[in-house]
Parts: C-alpha cells; structure tokens; sequence
C-alpha cells in the first residue's frame, strides 16, 4: 500500500530549485511537476524548470545544471514516467538514469532527488502523479528543500552536526 505523503512546512527562502521533467507520458509527469512546483513556491524557493524529451535525456540536463556556475540550483528534482513493457527497455532506462543520477551528485554536492518512476499500470501512475494525497512530486520537493539548505550549511561549515570528543586512555 502506498503511504500518503507527509509533507512538513520549510523555509526555501534564498534557496533556487531546478527541475528537470520529461514531456514524454506528460499527462502523468505533469502532475508530478505541478505538486512539486507548489511545495516549493509555498516555501519561497525560487523554481527553474527545464523540460526534455524523455527519462533518459534527464541526467544530461540535471549535469549542465549542477555543472554550471554562476546561478547553479542547490537542488535538481528529476521527474519522469517509464511504463514497464514486455522488454527490459523500461529497466535498462531506469538503471541508468538512477546511476547517472547518483554519480552527478556525489560529483557536484548538487543533491539530485530521483522522482523517475518505473510503473506497470495506469492505476499506479495516477496513485503517484495524480492523487493529492500520495503524489511522489510533493515529496520530490519537500527533499529537495531540506537537502538544499543541509548543504548549504554543510559547504559554510555551520551543519549543526555534534562533534564527538575521543578520550584516549593512558
């Protein structure tokens, strides 16, 4: 059973969200962009958006993002929809665009939050995409904006993180 989302009020002042979503299987994708778009206007952050051809065209776009300087988001929200076929096409997309994802934000310290569904039914897509209660781009979003400020403070130093003091014995 899929678990409402729960989403809690965050401050994206100062904070400039990309998001990178597909055109392809719009009807579905586009639901999950206008979720995520909501969450982050009502949170102040400024909202980029880039749209591409497809899922797979997303790590590309996500890259030139996070690779660019003046203006780079502190976050990317990466949106897509695979339909699951009779071939391992939809499982090869998804593989790669998890791992292209994956290494792009250990490469940058631009968190890339993975909203690119692999689904096998109409029922499924529209539980994630369409359904207010358990739409996967107001999630998407809500990480987006807790993991642009982290690392924020985590680049400036001020991560509120506890140093733990080690005691050597004698």
């Amino acid at each position: 059973m899929l678990k409402e989302a729960k989403l809690r009020k965050q401050d994206g002042r100062g904070l400039v969200v990309a998001i990178v979503a597909s055109r392809y299987n719009a009807r579905f994708v586009d639901g999950l962009r206008r979720a995520a778009v909501g969450v982050l206007s009502d949170a102040g952050a400024a909202v980029e958006e880039v749209r591409v051809p497809g899922s797979f065209e997303i790590p590309v776009a996500a890259a030139a993002l996070a690779r660019r300087g003046e203006g780079r988001p502190d976050a990317i929200v990466c949106l897509g929809v695979i339909w699951q076929g009779a071939t391992t096409h939809a499982q090869q997309i998804g593989e790669a665009v998890t791992s292209a994802l994956m290494a792009l934000q250990l490469e940058t310290g631009v968190p890339c939050v993975h909203e690119v569904l692999t689904l096998a039914s109409e029922d499924q897509a529209r539980e994630r995409c369409l359904d207010p209660g358990t739409n996967r781009g107001l999630e998407a979003a809500g990480t987006a904006l807790e993991m642009g400020r982290l690392l924020r403070r985590l680049r400036a130093g001020t991560a509120g993180s506890k140093a733990i003091k080690r005691q050597e014995k004698r």
